[in-house]
């Protein structure tokens, strides 16, 4: 999520030599904490950041759309530039145009060319859905003339690893060549899944580690009543999430659920010990990637690389490259989601609004997760892509626990108070997962429902899943 030009609140100034430039050497560890005690702010500036990823796909062909190409992903950046004030951004002057930004906003591409709206920070759900309209209709506009729909997906439903392109990205085709030797499904993550994630403030570190704790308890909650990825290749695979069982397979030491964090009293310094010891991509010199795979964090402050010394830009774009179901950075970033429809999209961050920016239904969520395990939770966590919500827990399934979550989040937004131009609060934004959730389903579901399988299941799978 953009920061945006936000005051922090009032606090004690790091030691002088602490209060460097971004390229200047780190010096010492304790400067390691400081993206996260900069980013503390007062309750009054809580924002909301929504991020909706979606796969662009040809009408007539079902082909993916490529990067490059007279009817490609860099045809569709010129037109967003030309056509609605955005400004374009790439890795170093002369270098392809790899994200656009307007404001507090963005749009970036993912691996596989996937456009990504990173939206503004906001301060409710109402005006999320708002952005997003905007952004879709923009989008809309641009693409029918090329022939191009846009799918709310967690996985790719057509497209086979051959038929993507690699976004000219430095950072990607590093991941390219390590991923895959951390566990089998590194390039499907990167190419062939889609996400919606949102993005939370905290007010100090306690805050931060309480409601890092909480998201992550909730993690395959979070899965299961957003799973919506049930094709591969143009079939039915019996899955109702093939992102999340994606996600088992890759690079174990930058993934899953962080345990080791969930003790009560742990801080930002066990947040930075764990990042410290996950093996970086790459850091930049003058735009340019230096390759450095595989050498942990730990190592590059100690003993550098090729003659380089790490800088707090090297570390926060490390933090961005560690993937766990829910990220710390200058933000809390729920991570767990498939990509989804436009009707289910707002119930993602009006979800977690509901959970962790009231305190009573924080109070709730921590004490419904307070003895969870992670055993039982990475157990159901396997189950989950195949399951949803009719995984096991304790006795039932995870429906009854998404039920009572739901419910601590309406509260949560009732409590919030914040009204629309109808007169309606946030919670009329989580009322469609609501009955879903209720009924026993995951978005895969519904999507599947009265689905015929055949000669036109491409058609089908096109008419229901586009944006």
């Amino acid at each position: 999520m953009p920061n945006g030009p936000r005051s922090e609140p009032q606090r004690p100034e790091p030691h002088p030599h602490l209060a460097h430039a971004g390229d200047a050497p780190l010096r010492e560890r304790g400067e390691l904490l400081l993206p996260f005690v900069r980013a503390c702010k007062p309750k009054t500036e809580f924002r909301i950041g929504a991020e909706a990823e979606k796969f662009g796909v040809f009408e007539d062909t079902y082909a993916p759309v490529h990067y490059r190409g007279p009817k490609s992903v860099e045809t569709l950046l010129r037109a967003f530039v030309d056509r609605h004030g955005w400004i374009e951004e790439s890795e170093y002057d002369g270098a392809p145009t790899i994200a656009l930004r307007r404001g507090d906003g963005s749009i970036t591409l993912e691996p596989g060319a996937q456009l990504e709206l990173s939206g503004a920070p906001l301060p409710h759900v109402h005006l999320i859905v708002a952005e997003l309209i905007g952004h879709l209709t923009e989008l809309k506009g641009i693409s029918r003339d090329l022939g191009i729909t846009w799918l709310g997906l967690g996985f790719h439903p057509f497209a086979r690893q051959d038929d993507l392109d690699w976004v000219p990205k430095s950072r990607y085709g590093i991941m390219r060549e390590y991923l895959p030797t951390r566990g089998g499904s590194g390039l499907d993550m990167m190419r062939r899944t889609s996400t919606v994630q949102a993005n939370f403030d905290y007010a100090s570190e306690q805050d931060a580690m309480r409601k890092l704790r909480v998201a992550l308890k909730l993690a395959p909650i979070t899965t299961a009543v957003f799973a919506n990825s049930p094709f591969v290749e143009g079939k039915l695979t019996g899955e109702l999430s093939c992102r999340a069982r994606v996600w088992l397979d890759v690079d174990p030491d930058r993934t899953g659920l962080l345990p080791q964090l969930w003790r009560e009293g742990a801080g930002f310094d066990d947040y930075v010990e764990w990042a410290l010891d996950c093996p970086m991509f790459m850091f930049k010199r003058g735009g340019h990637a230096v390759d450095n795979r595989g050498q942990r964090f730990r190592d590059f402050m100690e003993h550098g690389f090729s003659g380089h010394r790490p800088t707090m830009v090297d570390w926060e774009t490390h933090l961005n490259t560690l993937f766990p179901e829910v990220r710390l950075k200058r933000t809390i970033e729920i991570r767990g989601a498939d990509s989804l429809p436009t009707h289910l999209f707002a119930a993602m961050p009006a979800l977690w609004t509901g959970i962790l920016y009231d305190d009573r239904a924080l109070g709730d969520a921590e004490a419904l997760t307070a003895d969870f395990t992670h055993g039982e939770l990475e157990a159901a966590r396997h189950r989950v892509p195949f399951e949803g919500l009719r995984t096991p827990f304790r006795g039932a399934t995870l429906q009854s626990v998404a039920e009572r979550v739901v419910s601590i989040a309406m509260g949560g937004l009732a409590r919030r108070g914040v009204l629309d131009r109808d007169g309606h609060d946030e919670r009329v934004h989580l009322r469609p997962l609501e009955a879903l959730v209720a009924a026993g389903r995951t978005p895969a579901e519904a999507l599947l429902a009265g689905l015929v399988d055949g000669d036109d299941l491409k058609a089908q799978i096109l008419a229901r899943t586009a944006l």
